[in-house]
């Protein structure tokens, strides 16, 4: 009886809730305008330098590859990771690429654009975006490794153990999730064979692999129906929409940090910023620390903190991705036990691999090959020019889809293995 009249309430004042901190917020602003001011501009800065530039090619490429098909021949090819190991459709097999190498906003919207299509339902949708929720590879390499650690190599680990953490993360939720078959319509060609010789039955074949990826590229093209110049403008508008509602989430969430710093000034203020924006957060972890040196001088915990809070991501970004996935009516809960899964993943991997990954050099993955060091954040939009990193990214990105593609045929040839004969 208790649980019901608390449900109750909690339902009937739920909507009062936006417009009660709403209200909270102004009146923190306007008790110290000053202070809110100089958070704002920091959010604007940050975001002005570094995510709108970063991020706008890769939003408008996954709207323009989904529209064409491409993302649908791809998640037939990744199908059986997809289904085996995340219980997903094989389209959501690009998004998780997508997510991977350019981050939280590029993946929420690649699912929108799934769940648009119809190709994945209200709950599917939930469940691929917390799988492809990621921090943008460009926050992990320029502004935590080389901006504020000044060691790329530190941001080359941090890389490697976020996107490892966060598959080990998305498997593990596909466990809870129960074992529900999922099903996807599979190309058929008719049998050469004569119905009259079965009886007037028809018999039905599987379609070859490049038939079906065709087939599957061919559908969705149907489907989207827009010509080449209307997808490339509805893009351009759709990403420039999106990072407008990214920037102002970083800069309201800049002036609430502020507000908390102030409010309860016995916190920690690495702990209030990274629980509320990865940003402020990561800077506010390493801004102690000279360098690299000076970060892990205590040990591991240093890393192992940063890594995990950059895997949570902040209230901040579980919301822009939450706003942009709201047509398919994802839930807040289970979304953020996913990230606190990813957080306690990182948290352990951090601590195993840190010193191991730390002395690979950058050469392995040349995205910072010829940038400059930066050293303070706001030079970051004009000494490093991230729009000249996107070729490297895109390489990444590319490389990173046949690692996936060869881990997709592995799982196919291992669950082929295991299936009885006959």
């Amino acid at each position: 009886m208790i649980n019901f009249r608390s449900r109750r309430f909690l339902s009937g004042s739920a909507p009062f809730i936006p417009g009660a901190a709403a209200i909270l917020l102004a009146i923190a602003i306007i008790i110290a305008p000053e202070a809110s001011f100089k958070a704002s501009l920091t959010g604007l800065t940050l975001w002005w330098t570094l995510v709108f530039p970063a991020l706008l090619p890769f939003l408008i490429l996954s709207e323009m590859l989904s529209a064409s098909g491409f993302v649908h021949g791809i998640g037939v090819l990744l199908e059986p990771l997809m289904k085996r190991c995340f219980r997903l459709p094989g389209a959501g097999g690009w998004t998780l690429v997508l997510g991977l190498t350019a981050g939280f906003p590029a993946g929420a919207g690649g699912v929108m654009q799934l769940h648009k299509q119809g190709d994945i339902t209200d709950k599917e949708a939930g469940r691929l975006a917390a799988i492809v929720h990621y921090t943008s590879p460009v926050t992990l390499l320029i502004v935590v490794g080389t901006a504020f650690l000044h060691s790329p190599a530190a941001g080359y680990a941090l890389l490697a153990i976020h996107w490892m953490s966060g598959l080990a993360a998305g498997i593990l939720s596909a466990c809870f999730n129960g074992s529900r078959k999922i099903t996807s319509p599979i190309p058929q060609v008719p049998h050469e064979s004569d119905p009259s010789l079965t009886g007037g039955r028809s018999h039905a074949k599987k379609a070859s692999l490049p038939r079906r990826i065709h087939q599957a590229a061919a559908d969705a093209r149907s489907r989207d129906g827009r010509g080449f110049g209307k997808v490339l403008g509805e893009s351009v508008s759709s990403a420039v929409q999106s990072l407008m509602i990214i920037g102002g989430y970083m800069i309201m969430f800049a002036v609430v940090v502020s507000i908390v710093t102030r409010l309860f000034p016995q916190l920690p203020a690495l702990v209030t910023a990274s629980m509320l924006e990865i940003h402020l957060g990561a800077r506010s972890m390493t801004s102690a620390a000279a360098g690299l040196e000076g970060f892990v001088i205590g040990g591991l915990l240093g890393p192992a903190l940063l890594s995990a809070g950059l895997a949570w991501s902040g209230i901040c970004a579980q919301l822009q991705a939450l706003t942009v996935l709201k047509a398919a009516n994802v839930r807040f809960l289970p979304f953020t036990a996913v990230r606190l899964l990813h957080g306690l993943f990182a948290f352990a991997f951090t601590l195993l691999l840190w010193t191991p990954l730390l002395h690979i050099q950058s050469a392995v993955l040349p995205v910072l090959a010829g940038s400059p060091p930066a050293v303070q954040l706001q030079d970051i939009g004009t000494s490093l020019r991230i729009w000249t990193l996107a070729p490297q990214i895109l390489g990444l990105m590319a490389l990173l889809v046949m690692l996936l593609l060869l881990l997709s045929a592995a799982v196919k040839l291992f669950t082929s293995s295991r299936r009885p004969s006959g």
